[in-house]
């Protein structure tokens, strides 16, 4: 995974519009980046639910949020059309960025061990430094937790 001050690996996805998006396209910009296993399980779903709860302020901040999973740009539509998410999401079917950002781990689920996206986020700086490594977040707190960071209240 990657470290703290190393730079962010750029990445050009398709969102749930089929346009193409880069993550060098908002520098000058604070961006929360984060991983998530596929739309519309329980988990992902809280989780994208409390960012869209937020979207405010994240707006406020002038922060841009972005979700990344593995399902494709439908999925991605489908999923933010029920639950109302305002923010950006990226299919990466080919696991580019799910890779740069080293999320694709082996996990392990009653016994069974598999490959799969470990839920993680990032926050990248305005010069595209990572500036803040949050691995394995819960899905219920994450969007809380990345507002208080960014408002001073987790240093």
């Amino acid at each position: 995974m990657l470290q703290t001050g190393t730079p962010a690996p750029d990445f050009a996805l398709r969102d749930k519009d089929d346009k193409e998006v880069t993550l060098s396209s908002f520098k000058g910009k604070k961006v929360v980046l984060y991983f998530y296993p596929r739309d519309n399980t329980p988990g992902c779903t809280r989780q994208a639910c409390a960012y869209a709860l937020a979207y405010s302020k994240f707006k406020k901040l002038g922060v841009v949020v972005i979700g990344i999973s593995k399902d494709s740009e439908a999925s991605h539509q489908k999923f933010a059309e029920k639950n109302s998410l305002p923010f950006i999401l990226l299919s990466d079917p080919e696991r580019k960025a799910i890779e740069a950002y080293g999320v694709w781990q082996e996990k392990k689920n009653y016994g069974k061990v598999s490959m799969g996206v470990v839920r993680s986020t990032f926050i990248i700086d305005e010069n595209g430094t990572v500036e803040k490594v949050m691995p394995k977040v819960k899905p219920d707190t994450n969007a809380d937790e990345v507002l208080a960071y960014l408002t001073g209240g987790d240093q």
